[in-house]
């Protein structure tokens, strides 16, 4: 079974930067497009930016200008590059595959504080 590792979230305050990364273990790693996917307290889960086998990158609205997804398939890697962060930032992120995600992993916490 696909296992997903998180790491790299912390606290940090508005307008500060945090690089999130995620190894991937047990899947095809340069087959997937990777995405990138947040959870906030009493939220659903959204989609945040994704990576495509070939590099293609897809980000929402409110990540585009600020975050820079990229991956690493010598080290089955993702990461997430993510700049003036938010409040609206806070979350439980993961990574996952696309367009069907498999079993989810425990996520890194990004706390932005104001």
């Amino acid at each position: 079974q696909a296992q997903f590792v998180e790491s790299g979230g912390g606290f940090v305050q508005v307008g500060g930067s945090l690089r999130l990364s995620c190894a991937a273990s047990r899947i095809f790693f340069s087959a997937y497009t990777w995405g990138w996917f947040r959870q906030a307290p009493a939220q659903q889960r959204e989609f945040v930016a994704s990576i495509s086998p070939n590099n293609l990158t897809v980000y929402t609205d409110s990540a585009k200008g600020r975050f820079t997804v990229s991956r690493d398939n010598a080290r089955n890697m993702v990461y997430l590059q993510m700049n003036n962060l938010k409040p609206g930032d806070s979350a439980v992120y993961y990574c996952n595959v696309l367009p069907r995600p498999l079993s989810w992993g425990q996520g890194t916490l990004v706390t932005v504080s104001s």
